[in-house]
């Protein structure tokens, strides 16, 4: 036994001696810990709950509705596929949320259903004002995209009729921001799992890898075709546009609507070619041509100003966007969530952006 190794059971004695105790030392904040992070779907899903007192768990939608509740208790192992039914039943994910004292507390635990996406449907487009062609996705599955036309609908008719897709098991993290620390400063995005999950998980194993670290914002769009503000683009560590992780993902048919502050995937005309290049809306009116057509996977909750500031350059050359002197994208830090709120649904909190008059673009 090492020297320190002999001092401990001084140290506790003491500790217990004067009424101190190791928790009232260092108390622990309340945390839920998922005991694996992927579970089989016939698995109990089982979750440590630490904390210093009583501990009521929610679990909530997107929206913020009470799925199922589990009232308050003492800390300890729980299987809260065992106390709360409707885990079994999810399609996308959930938040599982620690209350105490009638306060949510801590970072949501992430409940992810692991499913498959469903076939995506595309035709070939004209692009406007031009006689180019590009790969355009009208649906998934059997369920076409609003907007789609009426020769597209006459495809249905040739599709399958949904496809068969099963819950292989469940992942379950805590729930974490990414903060965007940029040379303009920072802006702290909030991920969403319940519209894409599988893009979600790629963004955040690239940044917390360091891949995004040092790169810069190669392509930036101040006023697209329309007038309107576009896009901040960046994610390639060749600084050049056309490089990636060395793989592509999967396009995904998330909801979130494109609009200032939202981020998505950058991708070539193959839809599943995706891989770590993404993109910052600039305005609802000039991004949300692409709903449908990209990859949202979240939002920023702060930055604002930072957002303005990473599209207000000199640009070198408009056919491409590229800046004079790019922005650069210092690293991207992955940070514990805010605690999500009963009725409360945590997209409203995206930041929201005024796009100036006409005559000042």
């Amino acid at each position: 036994m090492s020297t320190s190794a002999n001092f401990l059971p001084l140290i506790l004695g003491f500790m217990c001696a004067t009424g101190l105790s190791a928790a009232a030392q260092d108390p622990q904040p309340t945390r839920l810990i998922p005991v694996r992070t992927l579970v089989h779907a016939t698995d109990p899903l089982a979750v440590d709950v630490v904390s210093p007192g009583s501990v009521e768990l929610l679990l909530l939608d997107e929206s913020g509705a009470v799925l199922s509740r589990v009232g308050a208790g003492a800390a300890g192992r729980i299987d809260i596929a065992q106390l709360m039914t409707p885990v079994r039943e999810l399609k996308s994910s959930a938040y599982l949320q620690a209350v105490v004292d009638g306060q949510p507390t801590g970072a949501a635990l992430v409940v992810q259903p692991l499913r498959g996406r469903p076939t995506v449907r595309t035709t070939m487009s004209l692009r406007p004002d031009s006689t180019n062609k590009y790969t355009r996705v009208i649906g998934w599955g059997s369920e076409l995209l609003e907007g789609a036309s009426e020769a597209d609908l006459a495809l249905q008719q040739v599709w399958i009729e949904g496809d068969e897709i099963v819950t292989s098991g469940f992942r379950l993290e805590p729930e974490r921001d990414a903060l965007l620390v940029t040379d303009r400063g920072a802006l702290r995005v909030a991920m969403c799992p319940t519209q894409a999950p599988a893009t979600v998980r790629n963004f955040m194993t690239l940044a917390e890898s360091g891949f995004y670290d040092s790169t810069i914002f190669h392509r930036v769009v101040p006023a697209g075709r329309d007038g309107h503000p576009f896009v901040v683009q960046g994610g390639d560590p060749t600084g050049t546009g056309n490089g990636g992780p060395g793989y592509d993902i999967a396009l995904e048919p998330s909801r979130l609507p494109h609009a200032f502050g939202v981020i998505s995937m950058a991708r070539a005309d193959e839809p599943d070619s995706a891989g770590s290049q993404f993109f910052l809306c600039l305005s609802r009116e000039g991004t949300a041509r692409l709903d449908g057509q990209y990859c949202a996977f979240g939002y920023a909750i702060e930055g604002a100003a930072e957002l303005r500031a990473l599209a207000d350059v000199q640009i070198q050359d408009a056919a491409t966007g590229r800046p004079v002197i790019p922005p650069r994208l210092i690293r991207v830090e992955l940070i514990p969530a805010t605690p999500h709120q009963v009725d409360v649904d945590r997209r409203s909190r995206r930041i929201r952006g005024e796009e100036p008059p006409a005559q000042e673009r």
